[in-house]
């Protein structure tokens, strides 16, 4: 085949896969933005366009200047699970998981088998329920994946084993990582690192609900318009990820200690609506459990002002109590890093060059 033509064909790839990577968030002007990207005209990309249709990969409505791309579904599947003794997630992800998920990078499949083995057998184990739901939906972009039970819910089941004042408090404890109900069998990393790995992730349980999303560095806290019985995680990912289960891992690793031993602390997660952080008792909800760590980074994002008395618990109290603790601060405003400074003067220059950091980037 003559070069010419392996460039042409080299380049029509690159846009058809431009097309399915974009066309969620740029449904009605898919063509304009790939055109620009690559040089070439609207009626070229609209070639490309129509073979995506024909094939099968997307779907489209609308006319003329509303007309819209969508990504087609390409397979469903789900079922579910009786929870008895000898359910195993190794044998159902290797006997249907693997199977229903089809042509995929080495490295995507492993954050796959990782990210549903550990959220299945936390159903197993932890949610005492009955029955698990589980369903997969395929496009050419991404997977999705919905893993639910009919048990106590585990915000409820958190909140009840560690004497929480609400579930909101068991999703801070989410987190920081390291928590569990069964320190017996379970190392409590699961949870975390698992919504590290995906581009999205989500557990709905109760009235609220954890969010985890790769362009956003912050976890969040939403209220359910309804509420969720049981547990329900969601997960998506895209296809081509360059994504891999080491290097989720390798971030929370600090120094030569190979364990889980760096957490970043959401502090927003510790208040309520507009209650702004004030009191002792709001940094030690704070403060909880993270004496596991060797680093831990408090992500002020979200955070509109600090009192006295919760800076000095955290910057000068505990600070001092463990001095073998890296204490680290990101995305604090001025104000923040104001009541910081009084706390620990050190601290709040730390914070203040992060702060000048951050703008030069």
């Amino acid at each position: 085949m003559p070069v010419t033509k392996k460039k042409a064909r080299a380049k029509g790839e690159d846009v058809r896969r431009f097309i399915i990577d974009h066309v969620d968030a740029h449904a009605g002007d898919i063509a304009k933005r790939a055109a620009s990207v690559f040089g070439i005209t609207r009626q070229a990309v609209h070639k490309h366009l129509w073979r995506l249709v024909e094939e099968g990969v997307l779907t489209e409505s609308g006319q003329t200047r509303s007309h819209t791309y969508q990504l087609a579904t390409l397979s469903e599947w789900e079922n579910s699970y009786p929870i008895v003794a000898g359910l195993a997630e190794d044998v159902v992800w290797m006997r249907e998981i693997r199977a229903t998920l089809g042509e995929l990078p080495d490295n995507v499949l492993l954050l796959w088998q990782h990210g549903f083995t550990e959220m299945f057998n936390n159903a197993v184990d932890h949610s005492e329920g009955t029955r698990i739901h589980v369903r997969v939906r395929r496009t050419a972009a991404t997977v999705e994946m919905t893993i639910s039970d009919d048990g106590v819910g585990i915000f409820k089941k958190i909140q009840d084993r560690m004497h929480l004042l609400d579930e909101r408090h068991a999703i801070l404890e989410l987190s920081k990582g390291k928590l569990t109900t069964d320190p017996a069998r379970h190392t409590g990393e699961g949870i975390f690192f698992t919504s590290r790995m995906f581009d999205s992730f989500d557990i709905l349980s109760g009235g609220v609900s954890f969010s985890h999303s790769e362009s956003d560095a912050n976890d969040w806290v939403r209220d359910n318009p309804e509420f969720q019985a049981g547990t329900t995680v969601w997960m998506r990912l895209r296809n081509h990820s360059t994504r891999t289960t080491k290097g989720v891992f390798d971030e929370y690793v600090s120094g030569e200690d190979y364990g889980f031993s760096r957490t970043v602390v959401p502090v927003v997660l510790a208040q309520y609506v507009a209650d702004p952080l004030i009191s002792r008792s709001q940094a030690k909800r704070v403060l909880s459990r993270v004496e596991l760590f060797r680093t831990v980074v408090f992500d002020f994002s979200e955070v509109d002002s600090i009192g006295q008395a919760f800076a000095d618990e955290i910057f000068r109290v505990f600070a001092k109590a463990h001095p073998d603790i890296d204490l680290q601060v990101i995305h604090a405003n001025p104000a923040v890093r104001k009541m910081i400074s009084r706390a620990d003067p050190d601290k709040g220059d730390i914070a203040n060059r992060n702060a000048r950091r951050s703008r030069r980037s």
